[in-house]
């Protein structure tokens, strides 16, 4: 791996100069994933170049790259870049290296099913091409890494669309963790309903949540909006209440990491308190999610994994320790969202509104295409 300061059109620049250009969370350039170190931002700016599947499973394990869709589509980049690297190798060592990197990937993060999505895919792509060259099969893994990310986008323009339909103009909306360019291989999910909505000519207004303890809302979803010169206003976690019981926030959008069949929705951790306070306060709670990220295979949402990460997280940030020597620490990164307090789910194919394990099927089964 290696990392270099660039601006958003890829020239040299200073670590803390933000330009208003559109965001490339992950990019294909000379043979090679670059993707943005989402660990310092905002003071910093700069890719990290990955070459194998090990790196980018680490790149994903650390968080450099995070959100459910761009963690599948760095995933298969991770495929091909395995296959690219290892093709000079024999046949058998080349099968090899190319399974031990779909295990190594599959195990970087539990709960975003975009990952495991984006594997089996590109293992039916791999199977499908078993018999052409080692060189050969290189490629067209690496073209279809490159499908999977420019669909991504494609699916967030038409959840953009949709979700802009329910938002008024003039909405006060509260999202929380981050769900934008940045989370996905471009334009959002839960952001780019916000993006689509001031395209259409809507004047809206976004709170976001903190989102601790690594800080998105604060460090990702807040630049993003400054970048956009969408009105922004930064909250701690344990502000939103608040806002509700005053009538400051119209309307909640959040994204997700994995929807299970009946409609729970896995989140990041504090999702789950904010969509309770929602129907405390009659406020519409929203979930963008492409198809992708709908797990048929999963009954409920207690039967997603949760992911426990480090308990340095909680103990402070970065550099700085702010909490008792000696204290425990529990650090579940996500929360589940009962479907009952889900107003409705946004998808590429439409709004499914009060989700439940027929209607969610219902548009598995829909012959409407993107």
């Amino acid at each position: 791996m290696s990392s270099h300061y660039v601006n958003l059109k890829g020239t040299s620049m200073s670590p803390v100069e933000n330009q208003k250009r559109s965001v490339e969370t992950l990019r294909w350039v000379n043979d090679r994933l670059e993707m943005i170190d989402q660990r310092v931002l905002p003071m910093q700016f700069f890719y990290i170049s990955y070459f194998n599947a090990k790196e980018v499973a680490e790149g994903i394990r650390s968080m450099v790259v995070r959100g459910a869709p761009a963690i599948g589509c760095a995933a298969a980049y991770g495929v091909a870049l395995e296959a690219i690297a290892t093709q000079h190798l024999s046949l058998i060592a080349f099968n090899k290296a190319i399974e031990s990197g779909f295990e190594l990937l599959a195990q970087s993060r539990p709960t975003a099913v975009n990952l495991f999505w984006a594997l089996k895919r590109m293992r039916r792509c791999w199977e499908a091409a078993s018999t052409s060259s080692k060189a050969e099969i290189a490629q067209i893994l690496l073209k279809e890494a490159h499908e999977i990310s420019a669909e991504d986008v494609r699916i967030n323009r038409a959840m953009g669309a949709f979700g802009a339909s329910l938002l008024h103009d003039g909405a006060r909306v509260l999202t929380h963790c981050n769900a934008g360019a940045l989370a996905t291989a471009g334009h959002g999910t839960a952001l780019g309903v916000f993006r689509s909505a001031v395209e259409a000519g809507k004047k809206i207004s976004v709170i976001a949540d903190e989102t601790r303890p690594f800080l998105q809302g604060a460090r990702l979803t807040a630049w993003e909006m400054v970048q956009e010169n969408i009105p922004v206003t930064l909250i701690t976690d344990n502000m939103s209440g608040h806002l509700m019981q005053n009538g400051e926030i119209d309307a909640v959008v959040v994204g997700t990491d994995r929807v299970a069949a009946n409609g729970d929705v896995a989140n990041k951790i504090g999702t789950y308190m904010v969509a309770v306070l929602a129907r405390r306060h009659n406020i519409p709670f929203y979930v963008a999610c492409p198809l992708s990220t709908i797990d048929i295979a999963i009954g409920s949402g207690k039967d997603i994994p949760i992911e426990e990460r480090a308990i340095e997280e909680v103990l402070g940030f970065r550099d700085c320790t702010w909490a008792a020597k000696g204290v425990s620490v529990r650090n579940p990164a996500f929360d589940v969202t009962p479907a009952e307090l889900v107003t409705a789910l946004i998808t590429e194919k439409g709004i499914v509104h009060n989700p439940n394990i027929q209607n969610v099927a219902d548009l598995f089964n829909s012959n409407k295409a993107l």
